[in-house]
């Protein structure tokens, strides 16, 4: 039988509550209902060697691999049938399989239903802009870790797969769509009439800039909310009950379902992670303290 994970906090800023809890993800999981989250939306740990506070992240591939299966097991349980998986995994370019593999044991128990690349950083030559937006000089935006290296080029995207039980989830996919940038298609293909199109599997979402990694964002490998945020939009939130992040850290998806309003569980197995997670969506939910309950 599992072990159930500690409660750390709960806050209620409003008719649905946001869990945290100290311990590990498969615990967290374990103790879920069958069929009771609508979506999970988790960034785990990459087996990179990222120095985190409370998780070795060197483990031997094949234990990380074999780790990977049991919590995406755990997650294709809770999951309803309708559900979703957003799950992003990065890799480097010295060691490039790793979401590829990530992805391969997520096979096994869920279906790829799309693959979302998330762009951190991008540059526009201007000539390839379009005359409408107006651009003299080549623009890049976001921001990226610098490689120097005679063989690899910077790494300025990940992967966000998106699985689900049997590949037919429906979407909102207009609840994140961008403008026609030529408006003669609103009428040639929107149907409807309305300029908004699908966002398609391309996404620019940049880092805030901060002054401070140590201070503004301690943890090694957060995610922005937009991420999230957007990951919950396109599964529709008028179908969305529960989200889970078993992977928590900063809380960004705590704090994206903070901001629209649905029910959240998610656990870390760092205390200090965590309680910059409940400050984080406490913050974006604008409530007062008591709203916060600790056992």
């Amino acid at each position: 039988m599992s072990r159930l994970p500690r409660p750390f906090a709960t806050l209620t800023p409003g008719p649905r509550s946001l869990t945290f809890h100290l311990g590990d993800a498969i615990d967290v999981l374990a103790s879920l209902e069958a069929g009771s989250v609508s979506v999970v939306v988790t960034s785990p740990p990459y087996n990179l060697g990222i120095r985190y506070r409370s998780f070795a992240d060197d483990q031997p591939r094949a234990d990380y691999l074999a780790w990977t299966h049991r919590w995406i097991a755990e997650v294709a349980r809770v999951l309803a049938p309708d559900g979703s998986l957003f799950l992003n995994v990065g890799g480097k370019p010295s060691d490039p399989w790793i979401p590829f593999e990530v992805a391969q044991a997520a096979r096994a128990h869920l279906q790829l239903q799309n693959v979302i690349h998330w762009v951190k950083s991008i540059a526009i030559d201007h000539e390839t802009a379009g005359r409408a937006r107006g651009l003299t000089a080549d623009l890049a935006v976001g921001h990226y870790k610098p490689i120097n290296s005679g063989r690899f080029i910077n790494d300025c995207h990940e992967y966000v797969f998106h699985f689900t039980p049997a590949g037919q989830t429906p979407l909102d996919r207009l609840a994140i769509g961008v403008p026609y940038q030529d408006k003669s298609n609103v009428a040639r293909w929107a149907g409807t009439g309305r300029d908004v199109r699908c966002r398609g599997n391309t996404w620019f979402i940049p880092y805030d800039t901060i002054q401070s990694r140590d201070r503004e964002r301690p943890h090694p490998a957060t995610f922005p909310v937009r991420l999230p945020e957007q990951c919950l939009r396109l599964h529709g939130l008028d179908r969305v009950g529960l989200v889970v992040d078993p992977f928590l850290g900063l809380g960004s998806s705590a704090v994206a379902a903070a901001r629209l309003g649905v029910a959240f569980v998610g656990c870390d197995l760092d205390a200090t992670y965590l309680e910059d997670a409940v400050a984080r969506t406490r913050q974006a939910s604008d409530v007062a303290d008591d709203s916060i309950s600790f056992p």
